[in-house]
């Protein structure tokens, strides 16, 4: 009998106590005990098992949880020897998530990162009934229960809890804060990043750079923010972002992995199904990696359909493609299946970053929206990359067509590309003419910019017609060049093109 599939179970001990299908990460321990880094930081997409790992780190560390070390029996850290499993709930662990802390203000942002603080504090409630607590630390620790603590104190609290669980334990910390970037992200997309980049930048210091109670801290997030913005000064952080090898086989199923999947789950009628719409991911040298939220709602429904990119909201990806025509250009040459090759900067550059092509591309690589497949010129950042599976390439088909959808006043979009492919050109033209009056700015096309703007228009429009026609841009006919050919996958439908 297989194992159930619960999805959105998180807490790793929840999971193995409930018997729900499991797949062994727990080599992901003794990778972090070997990592020589004080301070290691992991970037991986949103739904590939980094709140799951972080609790699995929690429950092996933690001095508080050897009332449940027999959760691990069986698991493959187990095996490793006497060095890692003296490792085994030897630490006072600190836990916070700022996943919650996605606010419209800044002022809202300090409450929901002083809700998250708390739920850190309570579950050291305990040190309020030790004799190696002063008094007055106490009371400080009462203030965040009853959240009366300003924002010097936030901004200490992680160091100030250190120090109170090593003096009570006589051992040092080990640190664990999921989904980092959070606040960032949001703050940027909510028009009050350079408050909370302030903010943060002195968190992460006091938390990190300043705290002689650390053992080991370890975060997660799903974008790498350049260190000078964030972490400057911060000089025992390792980041590994998923073009690195370490940790390649810790976050999403390997293929090896889906192997087993597809036998115990039979499955193999349907393993090119599922490859192709959810397989195709690269960390580091492990290629074929799945994404493993998406499988397993798969296992669970057994509906071919995009699972991940409903998950959370796309407010960054959709402020970058709504704002930048050169990128929606790019885009439309990946979603014809091609490769492309682009500058990239792994350390997200947050703030303007619609306006530079080499931080977009860094963003979407880092957050799973696309893949790199060769590196040209790694001195030069030079790579090329391309849409790894057809769940994102529906993401990034919904997400240009909603744009246009939002913006026709009157008209529906697939009325007006249907017009177009049935030759009905007197109402395309005039539905087009609608279409451009509303969405076209005199800041849009400038004398040196309208020609490039309007082509990435039309082709963002024609995002519509990928289920029935191969969009063509710029390629060689005859004697000259065509601007956009919509060539038909079906042969009795008529084939059209511009600007020969």
């Amino acid at each position: 009998m297989l194992n159930s599939v619960g999805l959105g179970e998180s807490n790793f001990k929840s999971l193995i106590k409930k018997q729900l299908f499991y797949i062994d990460k727990t080599m992901y321990i003794k990778e972090i005990i070997d990592d020589p880094n004080k301070v290691v930081l992991v970037t991986r997409p949103r739904r590939f098992g980094k709140t799951l790992n972080m609790s699995m780190l929690k429950y092996f560390f933690d001095i508080d949880e050897k009332k449940n070390k027999d959760i691990f029996n069986g698991l493959k850290i187990m095996n490793q020897g006497e060095k890692y499993l003296a490792k085994q709930n030897a630490y006072p662990c600190i836990y916070l998530s700022l996943a919650n802390v996605r606010d419209r203000d800044y002022t809202s942002m300090i409450m929901s990162l002083k809700t998250s603080i708390l739920e850190m504090y309570e579950e050291h409630r305990y040190l309020l009934n030790s004799d190696k607590i002063y008094e007055d630390e106490k009371q400080k620790i009462m203030d965040v229960f009853y959240v009366r603590e300003d924002e010097k104190f936030l901004i200490s609290s992680i160091k100030f809890l250190s120090k109170l669980l090593e003096r009570h334990y006589g051992t040092h910390v080990i640190l664990l804060i999921d989904e980092y970037d959070v606040p960032l992200q949001n703050a940027y997309v909510e028009g009050y990043y350079d408050e909370a980049i302030s903010f943060f930048k002195q968190f992460y210091a006091t938390s990190f750079k300043d705290n002689e109670y650390l053992e080991k801290a370890v975060l997660t997030g799903v974008s790498r923010i350049a260190k000078e913005s964030l972490f400057s000064g911060l000089n025992n952080l390792k980041v590994y972002t998923v073009m690195e090898n370490n940790f390649s086989s810790s976050f999403g199923i390997t293929k090896e992995e889906m192997k087993d999947i597809i036998k115990n789950f039979e499955l193999e009628s349907k393993e090119k199904d599922i490859k192709k719409w959810y397989d195709g991911y690269k960390i580091g040298e492990e290629d074929n990696i799945y994404n493993p939220w998406s499988v397993l709602n798969y296992l669970q429904d057994r509906k071919l359909i995009p699972y991940w990119v409903n998950t959370s909201s796309n407010d960054m990806i959709k402020l970058v493609l709504n704002k930048s025509y050169t990128i929606k250009q790019k885009i439309e040459r990946l979603l014809n299946d091609e490769e492309i090759e682009v500058t990239v900067n792994f350390e997200t550059i947050i703030n303007g970053i619609e306006n530079n092509e080499d931080n977009v591309w860094g963003l979407f690589i880092g957050t799973g929206y696309l893949k790199v497949t060769e590196v040209v010129d790694e001195v030069r950042r030079r790579y090329k990359v391309k849409i790894p599976n057809y769940e994102i390439r529906c993401l990034f088909e919904d997400i240009i067509s909603t744009w246009f959808l939002n913006k026709v006043i009157g008209n529906d979009l697939y009325s007006i590309l249907d017009d177009l492919i049935t030759l009905k050109l007197d109402e395309f033209e005039m539905k087009f003419k609608v279409l451009v009056k509303e969405m076209f700015s005199y800041m849009d096309v400038g004398e040196n910019t309208a020609e490039n703007f309007y082509h990435a228009f039309v082709l963002g429009m024609l995002v519509g017609l990928k289920d029935t026609y191969h969009v063509r841009s710029n390629r060689e006919s005859g004697f000259g060049r065509y601007d956009i050919m919509l060539e038909p996958k079906e042969k009795n439908r008529k084939c059209i093109h511009n600007g020969i």
